[in-house]
């Protein structure tokens, strides 16, 4: 995620928007605000958007409608979203809002302590995906650019020299791990040579 990502509020209510920037100021993170959820679709679609706040209820298009829009979408499905809303328990917003992966649904009015411990948490986590995910991929790319050599070590700087200003072979040489064969008159185990008794 750069930098300058930044937490979106989304309400139709300018006192409601106060409210949670006020909540949020003292995690110092950068955030931004929608009255609607027209813009806060063009403001996520134009990146930057690392955790969105965001009211159910509204007039046009609703906090669903924009979580689902979202959820269509690769560069904005894993962006974390809680859902606010003030019409206290709601089974079937629950559910709707669960089976679309919003990370928390909350309740007006807002405990601000609690708030920006969930916000941060998400966020930071969010960051950490964004990085880890951008990390993967240009290993993907090194490998991709860098494969691995055929050649078996086995064999490199191995069984061949210049005789004669010609390549000539070498015998090859054992592997570390072969076995010695014994040969008989030795100990059968130890491969020590048996005492001569003549």
């Amino acid at each position: 995620m750069p930098s300058d990502s930044k937490i979106l509020i989304v309400d139709d209510h300018e006192d409601t928007l106060y409210a949670l920037e006020s909540a949020l100021a003292p995690l110092g993170y950068q955030l931004g605000r929608a009255t609607s959820g027209d813009e806060a679709l063009k403001q996520v679609l134009r990146g930057q958007v690392g955790l969105l706040l965001l009211d159910v209820r509204m007039p046009g298009v609703s906090g669903l409608d924009v979580v689902r829009y979202m959820r269509r979408l690769e560069q904005t499905q894993h962006i974390p979203v809680i859902l606010l809303t003030g019409f206290g328990p709601d089974h079937e917003l629950t559910s709707a809002a669960f089976s679309l992966g919003v990370a928390d649904l909350v309740m007006k009015p807002i405990d601000p302590w609690a708030l920006r411990t969930k916000v941060r948490y998400l966020f930071d986590a969010h960051r950490r995906h964004l990085a880890l995910t951008q990390e993967v991929r240009e290993l993907r790319a090194l490998v991709k650019d860098h494969p691995d050599d055929k050649k078996d070590p086995d064999h490199i700087g191995v069984g061949v020299g210049v005789e004669g200003g010609q390549g000539a072979a070498h015998p090859a040489l054992p592997h570390p791990d072969a076995r010695v064969p014994v040969q008989r008159g030795q100990g059968a185990h130890t491969g020590e040579l048996k005492p001569d008794r003549t």
